[in-house]
């Protein structure tokens, strides 16, 4: 398999492979933890629609090299910017991986992303809005972001708002780690393959000549499997997370569980760890990602995105809150894992507080995000708009 020209000297961040009609896009900042550069979401960028216009390429493969398919956006980056005085930077880069998002969820060409490891944060971005998400045994995913101070983005609140039940706001508010088989029960992948077949796989779609999404769904169902989950698996917990999760607010689902631990003993360490999970978030982070994955079930990717543009913009200007530089203090920088949020507790934080995240920048230099238009879109794509 030879590297195209694609590679041209400009950036060694992502590389680019080319098989008869398959491009393989692969994620290379390994000793980063293959965390998205700014430059990397731009080549990206370029190369998916460099793709479009390649006749001859009938289907994207995105992989990554090293022992970490992608461990998220460039948090500390934008941090290191922010606290320069240039929080635009944050918003540039929100920008560029957002359209990224959008770009990859309205393809034109169906997309395989091999999940192999752990995958979290802007990494879910990129792939889980492709055709076809292959898991693993060795896959982990999770959305730090509630412990950040941020917010399940990157179309978080698209794809976690339409998981069986409630399922998503567990996830999305607990921070929770999903392992491959839980990412096939409960939709974040399409399909299982045990990473041992995983080169034989790649084998057998370089010899695609087709963009049908049936004809590449029948070739990865050659290698996959369906996992047992595992004993510990969130998916058992099915009937108390939809108990607990579909409360309307979150100091109502805070309490559900620890109403409900009385009547089931056996779940009472699962609980508690939940709860406790709850507790140490950011409860302006807790109330902006439940508003936004609620909502994210009426409308499409591309209006969320918007919204997610917005809210991580205010985010950045910290206007309302400081929550985000304290998470990454206590996370990143420090490392002392003991945040201090302000506000300290959720009943602080009102409707309208969580209203003003969703609202447009006051700065006459700031520009809403713009999408580009999308045409001649398969149905598979068409039904994210």
């Amino acid at each position: 398999m030879a590297q195209t020209s694609f590679n041209n000297g400009r950036t060694n961040e992502v590389l680019v492979e080319e098989r008869a009609s398959v491009r393989t896009f692969i994620l290379n900042r390994p000793k980063q933890l293959n965390t998205l550069s700014y430059q990397m979401i731009s080549r990206l960028l370029e190369l998916f629609h460099a793709s479009v216009g390649d006749s001859n390429v009938k289907m994207i493969i995105l992989k990554q090299n090293g022992r970490v398919f992608c461990a998220g956006g460039d948090v500390t980056a934008i941090v290191r910017n922010i606290l320069q005085g240039n929080w635009k930077w944050g918003a540039d880069y929100m920008r560029e991986e957002y359209t990224l998002n959008y770009v990859v969820a309205t393809y034109c060409k169906p997309q395989v992303s091999i999940l192999n490891r752990i995958v979290m944060g802007g990494g879910l971005g990129a792939s889980i809005h492709g055709t076809f998400r292959v898991a693993t045994a060795k896959s982990v995913c999770a959305m730090h972001e509630t412990v950040l101070g941020l917010f399940p983005d990157a179309g978080a609140s698209y794809f976690y708002s339409r998981l069986p039940g409630f399922f998503g706001e567990y996830a999305g508010l607990t921070n929770a780690r999903l392992d491959g088989a839980d990412m096939l029960v409960c939709g974040l992948a399409t399909h299982f393959v045990p990473s041992e077949r995983l080169p034989y796989l790649e084998q057998a779609l370089a010899k695609v000549n087709t963009s049908d999404p049936d004809v590449i769904s029948a070739i990865i169902n050659r290698f996959s499997n369906i996992p047992k989950l595992k004993a510990e698996s969130p998916y058992h917990k099915m009937k108390i997370i939809d108990h607990c999760f579909s409360r309307r607010t979150n100091e109502e689902i805070i309490s559900s569980p620890e109403n409900y631990e009385a009547l089931n003993k056996k779940d009472e360490y699962w609980i508690s760890s939940t709860i406790q999970s709850l507790k140490k978030a950011s409860p302006t982070s807790l109330q902006i990602s439940l508003r936004s994955i609620r909502e994210g079930r009426l409308q499409g990717v591309g209006s969320y995105l918007i919204r997610e543009y917005r809210i991580a913009c205010h985010v950045f200007r910290g206007e309302f809150s400081k929550d985000f530089f304290e998470g990454c203090r206590a996370i990143l920088i420090d490392r002392d894992r003991n945040p201090k949020w302000e506000p300290s507790r959720l009943e602080l934080i009102t409707d309208d507080d969580v209203d003003r995240y969703l609202s447009k920048i006051d700065d006459e230099d700031w520009q809403d995000l713009k999408l580009p238009p999308r045409s001649n879109l398969p149905p598979y794509a068409i039904a994210k708009l």
